[in-house]
């Protein structure tokens, strides 16, 4: 009950960027599950195009994070970038329905991503600003909650169109409805009231004045995303598995009520306990789901329960994260602390996921998860002996 009453006293800001964040994911975890699909039975490519796609898409959205985060920090200024990111996405999803070959929807693709790398920094810094440090794992944590209900009901309205037997191409048309919503509510949003610099502060797009602790949080962030390709990937191996098309939207829906049911608490927690020990254990999570998917040889509840075990991970990590890199910067500048952090999450992605589609088609299946696996458990040993980051904090 305390809890509950403290996520209802939370700002409005935090409020109304869950709301978006829950109509937009609506949207977009909707096709999600369905790229893989379109991909394999219409565009008639495999996972090394599904790896270049994603990788190729989200290292460009992860430089523009870097990018939006620094001219926060001189501007002072995020709802501009939030109101065009989210534009930018929503308004290009749709177009995937008229692609002809897997080069175009790369294309729209990194469309969609250029608005996430324009919105997510400046939205993160907004979110920083709104509460104090004291809830700051609450307010991660319940942006994320929200965001993951909107890909519990994307995936769920995928499967139900499925299952009627509505052509892809009509589905992803679909998408501009919420995608006008998001717009709406962006345009909503009220910037907390800052205290303006005596300077102007100056573009500072460098590491070197960044907190030592902050650098080597970095590094591990680096480390562990190395071993955390697309998610695309789940659900083909899913698809391989065994599991029918219309229930791969189910399954990914299963990750995101896990994580929608257990972010806030998860978070809330680390507000008392600090963030090092949930971000441990979500790492530790990782490795142990993606071990288990790769040994895997059919499907079944026991999936299901993997999935459901992945969604935890989600839930201890994505709020908390975010969070800790607040925790470690100071205030002018947090843009460009979230802007590094957003680069090394998603920069990352590219080799990762490039590496992991050719130990997936080269080798196997296992090799491709036991690596990503290994990656997960260094982390977290790295995360609590080296980065100097006392469990506490």
């Amino acid at each position: 009950m305390r809890l509950f009453k403290t996520i209802l006293a939370l700002p409005r800001t935090v409020w109304l960027i869950g709301l978006i964040s829950l109509v937009n994911d609506s949207a977009s975890e909707m096709l999600y599950p369905l790229i893989p699909l379109y991909l394999s039975s219409v565009l008639m490519a495999g996972p090394r195009a599904l790896g270049i796609i994603e990788g190729i898409a989200e290292a460009t959205a992860s430089l523009l994070k870097l990018f939006s985060g620094v001219v926060v920090d001189r501007t002072r200024r995020c709802k501009p970038w939030v109101v065009f990111g989210y534009g930018l996405a929503g308004f290009g999803r749709p177009l995937i329905a008229f692609v002809g070959s897997w080069p175009w929807l790369l294309a729209i693709r990194v469309a969609d991503r250029v608005g996430k790398g324009l919105r997510t920094s400046p939205r993160d810094a907004l979110l920083a600003a709104s509460v104090d440090p004291g809830r700051r794992g609450l307010a991660f944590g319940l942006h994320r909650a929200m965001d993951n209900a909107g890909a519990v009901i994307g995936p769920l309205l995928a499967s139900v169109l499925l299952a009627n037997q509505i052509p892809l191409k009509d589905i992803f048309l679909w998408s501009v409805m919420p995608a006008t919503l998001c717009l709406m509510l962006a345009f909503q949003i009220r910037e907390p009231e800052v205290a303006q610099p005596a300077q102007i502060p100056t573009f500072d797009w460098g590491l070197a004045s960044m907190p030592p602790t902050f650098k080597r949080y970095l590094a591990v962030i680096a480390l562990f995303t190395l071993g955390n390709s697309s998610n695309m990937f789940l659900l083909l191996r899913a698809q391989e598995l065994g599991v029918p098309a219309a229930w791969i939207p189910l399954l990914w829906t299963t990750v995101s009520a896990v994580a929608m049911l257990f972010s806030t608490p998860l978070s809330a927690l680390s507000d008392r306990f600090g963030r090092v020990r949930p971000l441990v254990g979500g790492y530790l999570a990782y490795g142990l789901f993606y071990m288990g998917l790769g040994l895997a040889t059919h499907d079944g509840v026991l999936l299901f329960g993997l999935f459901a075990f992945y969604g935890l991970f989600m839930a201890a990590t994505e709020g908390v994260e975010k969070a800790l890199v607040a925790d470690l910067t100071p205030a002018e500048r947090r843009g460009a602390a979230f802007g590094w952090f957003n680069l090394m999450t998603g920069a990352f992605l590219l080799p990762a996921s490039i590496l992991f589609g050719w130990l997936y088609q080269a080798a196997s299946p296992l090799a491709a998860f036991s690596f990503s696996a290994g990656c997960a458990l260094l982390a977290a040993a790295l995360l609590w002996r080296w980065a100097g980051i006392h469990p506490s904090t």
